[in-house]
């Protein structure tokens, strides 16, 4: 059996007692179709403030390119308040959480500060480090009223043909766990009803970073499939493994980022020997609600449940009974909340599920201090892309460099001169490889934010750096990425 140490989750100083008390009080008062619509999460360009007005939505998210025009953070905070004052003219005044992917900084908002991804933070080992930078991304997100950071991925990504693995801190489970334990930490802060706090969502449950090559499933039914799906050979595939391998390897992170006080959990697109995640009861209810005693809510990814089954119905039916307690519709919310009621009352999911679900959803928003007015975080909106941050992401990008020995013959170049080029050779959108304006790692030209024409410490960007041999702490021995004990080395003459 897995179990976990729950004695360490209550970081954010919040016990749940009072608040399921309270979000109690509240679900008796709800009618069904309310409850249906706290479990709906709908993207922002699908639903207007007025519109969660009159359904009493739970969740809005910014998806990829879910930005006000124009791009600032201060648009980005009266974009995100324009929802929130809907949830509050609904007829029982729920409030409304908004999320958004700031998964190496709040990447979507122009002038915020840009951290490494996940694989630089891993390749620096430091889970001080890890913290600070995910606590100086919460106080940048909570400063746009966005309270809910899709962060941090917890893979262990064991093979880096797949596309996702710089959204992971590495290899070894060992350092997955304590660098997620790290980010949740700093995404919570002191009190996770405090107004700079944000709710950590360790993702993506469970196994994505061991799925097989040629495993992908064919889901030719969904709106993007035949878009993008039939390109994918590793990505949402299956991890071929059995349960041993699963509990020790994939699941201890889970385990860390609940210590640490995470009260989301997102479902992983991909498989287990075959089986959906998003409609697999046996590890969402079972293990990460049973074993590890999870009490926080689970909620999809990117209309994930549209994957298990042609009807929309159906997969409605397999994810709620499956355990998911909120869904990313994210666009047909209407037909998702009549689905949910059409359910229940046919019998196809309980009653007792959907409050359960709904309960969850509330619980976490009193522990967040959402019933209570703690303000938007407006007043923290001078912090975003602040000096102290940018020193922050200058020494996270100089501590997640790393250099491996040269010994002997092991690269085909000798000391000297090595030149730069190519399409990626200053591009910050590549460097970056940020999770904004759709395109993940899109050509560059177009950024702002830490960027500096001149290149790191005001060096030609285009510059002829000089190999310089460096012994590195460890060799690497044939692991992915993200070594513990690779640390940071100075790459070329004025860059970090």
């Amino acid at each position: 059996m897995v179990t976990s140490r729950a004695g360490g989750r209550d970081a954010a100083n919040v016990g749940l007692t009072d608040s399921r008390t309270r979000a109690q009080a509240v679900l008796d008062a709800m009618t069904l179709e309310e409850k249906a619509a706290q479990m709906a999460q709908v993207d922002k360009g699908s639903i207007t403030p007025d519109e969660v007005a009159a359904h009493g939505v739970g969740s809005v998210l910014s998806g990829g390119g879910g930005n006000p025009t124009p791009n600032t953070p201060a648009d980005w905070a009266s974009m995100v308040r324009s929802y929130l004052e809907g949830a509050r003219r609904s007829r029982l005044g729920i409030p409304l959480l908004y999320g958004t992917d700031a998964v190496h900084g709040h990447s979507n908002v122009i002038g915020a500060t840009i951290f490494p991804h996940n694989i630089g933070l891993g390749a620096a080992g430091d889970p001080g480090l890890v913290e600070r930078v995910y606590r100086a991304t919460a106080i940048e997100t909570a400063a746009t009223g966005a309270r809910w950071d899709f962060a941090p991925t917890v893979a262990v990504s064991l093979d880096p043909r797949w596309g996702r693995t710089y959204e992971s801190f590495g290899d070894d489970p060992d350092l997955v766990s304590e660098l997620g334990h790290a980010a949740v930490r700093g995404l919570i802060g002191g009190r996770m009803d405090a107004q700079d706090s944000v709710l950590a969502c360790v993702k993506h449950f469970v196994g994505d970073g061991g799925t097989a090559w040629g495993t992908v499933s064919n889901v030719a039914w969904t709106d993007w499939w035949n878009g993008w799906g039939t390109q994918w050979r590793i990505d949402q595939g299956d991890l071929e493994t059995d349960a041993d391998t699963l509990r020790t390897v994939h699941l201890p992170p889970y385990g860390a980022g609940l210590d640490a006080g995470a009260l989301s959990v997102m479902v992983s697109y991909s498989s287990w020997n075959g089986e959906k995640l998003h409609g697999h009861r046996e590890l969402v209810t079972d293990v990460l609600k049973g074993e590890l005693g999870f009490e926080g809510f689970v909620v999809s990814d990117w209309m994930g449940i549209d994957q298990l089954d042609p009807d929309p119905y159906r997969c409605v039916v397999l994810a709620v009974n499956a355990g998911l307690d909120m869904v990313m519709v994210p666009f047909e919310y209407r037909r998702f909340i009549s689905n949910v009621v059409a359910a229940v009352d046919s019998g196809d999911v309980s009653l007792e599920r959907v409050d359960d679900a709904v309960l969850r959803i509330l619980t976490v928003k009193h522990a967040m201090g959402l019933f209570d007015d703690v303000g938007e975080g407006e007043d923290l909106l001078a912090s975003v892309g602040g000096a102290d941050h940018r020193a922050l992401g200058r020494e996270a990008a100089a501590a997640s460099a790393v250099l491996l020995e040269h010994d002997g013959d092991t690269l085909p170049i000798a000391d000297g001169t090595v030149l730069v080029a190519g399409a990626g050779a200053d591009d910050i959108g590549y460097a970056e490889r940020r999770l904004d304006d759709r395109v993940a790692g899109r050509d560059g030209a177009h950024h702002r934010g830490n960027h500096d024409p001149r290149g790191h410490q005001g060096q030609p960007a285009r510059c002829r750096r000089r190999l310089r041999r460096r012994r590195c702490l460890r060799r690497w021995d044939g692991g992915a990425f993200g070594h513990r004990r690779h640390r940071r080395a100075a790459v070329c003459r004025g860059h970090g």
